[in-house]
């Protein structure tokens, strides 16, 4: 193993996605991720589909494309924890772990045997996620997290969609994405503290603490000056102009994020950057649909390969609004290795989405393909 997470040992005890993502990151960067699935059916999302991808040559099982999305870098094993000898073997990887990462509904880990107080007698050394869909306790602990249940509740819905409505979820997951990002950096920080006290600790996150954390200017907007934000939109609430318009062929994202910017700008649309109207961002915010007006004859008159020539030249930030077939045949996309070719067991070799990460001394290996349901028994 190789990476800076080289020896490290996770068991994931996760299914679905936030889980998941947070063991793929640890994986990524060279931790040697255990995956524990439900004999016979596994991950919940080995299910989940279409589209599933079938075997090279047609022999062996279907594999959902969801499940090889977040599952890259593991090692799967099948332990019925319902089973005595299964709970007594899933106990003795923990025992000889570092990590361990879970997403039962809280009370599940006291049942098995396995909470605070009972892991710190056998592996007081242990760290442990546990991911929750509204935290532990409270009015709300008890309910499930699903994505966009958490979206809605955590309030990105009431931010996101077009002016006249309605609310609209992100087109990703982005509730559990997040809470197995902020996840992943807890084992990280506790595991650093362990080489201090010598001690594992219990890092807890959800669902909706993800959503909270992410408010940033939005969450202080209320919190500070009392306002409730609405639906803003491409538009950005505070900058203008700052969002996304139409050319002849196609839209366009442009982003006048300065005083500067703006004086560059202006001219390219045939708008006096001194106008009095417009001559503050705080003016162009207020009269935003002023602003916009003016601007869109002249941005419907030029394509987007126009556009976007212009505006490079004059050093203003725009960029095209891609498909996902667009984005991964990008060269820069190529450039930087965000697709890797990794040879799984039954379809052969098969891209995926890679690290966004890179180290320059620590690299780590090639990741391992998602596994076969599994695949690993005999191996762990």
């Amino acid at each position: 193993m190789s990476g800076p997470l080289s020896g490290v040992r996770v068991v994931d005890l996760t299914r679905a996605l936030a889980g998941p993502y947070a063991t793929m990151m640890l994986a990524d960067a060279g931790a040697d991720v255990i995956k524990v699935e439900r004999p016979g059916s596994g991950d919940d999302t080995r299910g989940w589909g279409p589209p599933f991808v079938e075997p090279d040559g047609g022999v062996g099982q279907r594999e959902s494309a969801y499940f090889l999305s977040v599952n890259r870098g593991k090692r799967s094993v099948e332990l019925d924890l319902k089973a005595k000898r299964d709970l007594d073997r899933l106990r003795a990887l923990i025992r000889d772990s570092d990590v361990l990462v879970e997403n039962f509904r809280p009370g599940v880990m006291e049942k098995l045997g396995l909470g605070e107080q009972e892991i710190a007698q056998f592996n007081p050394r242990l760290v442990v996620l546990s991911i929750t869909g509204f935290g532990e306790g409270g009015a709300d602990g008890h309910r499930p997290g699903f994505d966009q249940i958490v979206q809605g509740e955590g309030g990105l819905m009431s931010l996101t969609g077009p002016l006249d409505g309605p609310p609209t979820k992100v087109g990703v997951p982005i509730a559990d994405i997040l809470a197995g990002m902020f996840g992943a950096f807890g084992v990280v920080a506790a595991l650093h503290e362990r080489t201090r006290s010598g001690r594992g600790q219990w890092v807890r996150t959800s669902l909706l603490g993800g959503m909270v954390a992410i408010h940033t200017f939005q969450g202080t907007r209320w919190l500070l000056a009392g306002e409730v934000p609405a639906l803003s939109g491409n538009r950005h609430p505070t900058i203008a102009p700052y969002g996304a318009y139409e050319c002849a062929d196609g839209t366009i994202n442009i982003a006048v994020g300065s005083e500067g910017l703006w004086q560059r700008f202006a001219p390219l649309v045939d708008i006096d950057p001194a106008d009095q109207r417009f001559a503050t961002n705080s003016g162009r915010v207020q009269r935003v649909d002023e602003l916009e007006a003016a601007m869109r004859p002249q941005l419907a008159a030029g394509s987007v390969d126009e556009w976007m020539r212009r505006l490079d030249e004059a050093g203003v930030p725009a960029g095209r609004v891609r498909s996902l077939d667009e984005v991964y045949g990008s060269a820069q996309v190529a450039h930087l290795g965000l697709v890797g070719e990794v040879d799984h067991a039954t379809l052969g070799s098969i891209g995926l989405p890679g690290s966004p990460l890179s180290y320059s001394r620590s690299r780590p290996d090639p990741p391992l393909p998602p596994p076969t349901l599994g695949q690993h028994n005999d191996e762990v």
